[in-house]
């Protein structure tokens, strides 16, 4: 079976005061919280062997999500005695045999992991990034200059196009080796490991729904979007 890491240790500093009683991945979205919603979507996808990385207050996801077979899933826990990371808790679970998904426990997409998988696979990388284009205005007017202090260009109120990480992965085994074991390892360590060229990447480009819920307007964003896009954020089983 196919390994999911789902990293759930994070403080969710951002989204404070709820997370000074709520793990952030147990902030609910509709009548669930949003971690159950991935766990759902995981498992119609056909990833039913999970790993949960819990810290603050990681009881409460134990206690919620217990060990997932009310899902028809596999659920083991791996623990942080110290903060670890984006990618350093992957050293806590067993030494994948196969490419295996690493994501975020707080995130609502619906994106296809199936299809993410297969996108890997069909490639000569150890490393795939789920990327996402967004838009970032900027509230000035922005002068274009030349190398005497011209001004070659203007334009009001710009909007700036990026493609972002969204904090979705495919790793071939290969990556679980080089992550230092009991050190924190974030995914920009990461990238600087793989922009060396030591290592070989690709991303997944994606264009449906993807929400970090990380500040509270995201937050309320995100249950706006749920009730609007059920049925294509809970697929039903196949």
């Amino acid at each position: 079976m196919i390994p999911t890491m789902i990293q759930a240790g994070g403080r969710g500093a951002r989204l404070r005061p709820f997370t000074t009683i709520l793990p952030k991945p147990l902030m609910p979205i509709g009548e669930m919280p949003v971690i159950e919603i991935v766990i759902r979507q995981l498992k119609n996808r056909g990833f039913e062997n999970l790993y949960i990385s819990v810290s603050h207050l990681g009881h409460l996801l134990q206690a919620v999500l217990g060990d997932g077979s009310k899902w028809g899933v596999d659920i083991k826990y791996v623990f942080e005695d110290k903060p670890l990371g984006t990618i350093g808790p992957v050293r806590r679970m067993p030494r994948p045999d196969v490419p295996f998904l690493v994501m975020n426990g707080d995130l609502l997409t619906n994106i296809n992991y199936a299809d993410l998988y297969q996108h890997h696979l069909q490639a000569d990388v150890q490393l795939t990034v789920g990327v996402y284009q967004c838009t970032v205005p900027v509230s000035l007017g922005v002068l274009e200059l030349g190398s005497d202090n011209s001004i070659m260009g203007f334009r009001e109120k710009p909007s700036l196009h990026y493609w972002a990480s969204m904090g979705v992965y495919v790793f071939s085994p290969e990556l679980w080796d080089i992550v230092p074991p009991n050190e924190h390892y974030g995914f920009d360590t990461l990238m600087e490991e793989v922009l060396r060229g030591t290592l070989r990447a690709q991303v997944y480009r994606f264009e449906g729904i993807w929400l970090d819920i990380g500040r509270p307007e995201d937050y309320e964003r995100a249950a706006e979007v749920f009730e609007q896009s059920r049925d294509e954020l809970l697929p039903q089983p196949t």
